[in-house]
């Protein structure tokens, strides 16, 4: 019975430390060597481009953002006077972002669901476009050279190397994407990949409608859900001036 009690207890404890309550978030950062006073962005992306939702200053290495979301999101977190952006899933819960400031792509984001899955769905697509990111690297310097040089010879070998691997890696890379939103009905990733299939003519319909029916709801109804949904159901809406079902001779 002592042990039961105990239990409940930890239980208690674990729920009343949570910091954000529903449809709230808090983005705690790290800005390590980063100076006192330096504006850290929150920005979203609108019809026009992207816009500030929030700023901050960096305090002693440390900056915290609070507000509420009430679906997940992408975002992007910009230190002044860096070019490239941090981009990462704004969704209710606690958030941690460590910013790298000699190195902003090596920032890591962790702490939610979705930027968890986020940061290894995007580790796994390094594995499986790797070949094609070596045969760019390896071969570089000989294309610079047989352009300046205007050999065709090289140029047109490279080429049609690089576009067998290409391809190789384009597929395979089709299949991780369908392979992850199959196996992933929860994650905010999926929604994003399946509103890309749905608005390829080229992908299969069904394959498509089967994935998204096997989500759940709360992923369903997000803007990338609805948006699935709505070119699901003009998908099957008949073509404007077609006979409809029953009426064809």
């Amino acid at each position: 019975m002592k042990k039961i009690i105990l239990l409940l207890s930890a239980t208690v404890v674990l729920f009343s430390c949570s910091k954000v309550g529903k449809d709230e978030y808090i983005i705690t950062g790290t800005a390590k060597g980063v100076e006192n006073g330096k504006t850290i962005i929150l920005e979203t992306q609108n019809e026009t481009g992207m816009v500030a939702i929030d700023t901050v200053k960096v305090e002693n290495g440390k900056f915290e953002i609070k507000g509420k979301i009430t679906e997940p999101a992408f975002h992007t977190l910009k230190l002044e006077s860096a070019e490239t952006p941090i981009p990462f899933i704004l969704e209710s819960g606690e958030i941690t972002i460590v910013i790298d400031k000699d190195s902003i792509q090596k920032s890591k984001v962790s702490g939610t669901y979705n930027n968890d899955e986020y940061v290894k769905f995007n580790e796994e697509i390094k594995v499986v476009q790797k070949k094609l990111m070596d045969f760019q690297t390896k071969n570089m310097q000989a294309m610079n050279t047989a352009q300046q040089s205007k050999d065709t010879a090289v140029i047109n070998s490279l080429m049609k190397q690089f576009t067998v691997i290409q391809q190789e890696v384009g597929e395979a890379s089709k299949a991780k994407y369908i392979g992850y939103a199959e196996t992933h009905p929860k994650s905010f990733i999926s929604a994003l990949i399946i509103q890309g299939m749905a608005n390829d003519p080229s992908v299969d319909t069904k394959k498509t409608e089967a994935i998204f029916n096997s989500f759940d709801e709360a992923l369903k109804n997000t803007k990338p859900g609805k948006a699935i949904k709505a070119k699901l159901d003009q998908n099957k809406a008949p073509t404007t001036g077609a006979p409809a079902v029953g009426d064809a001779k």
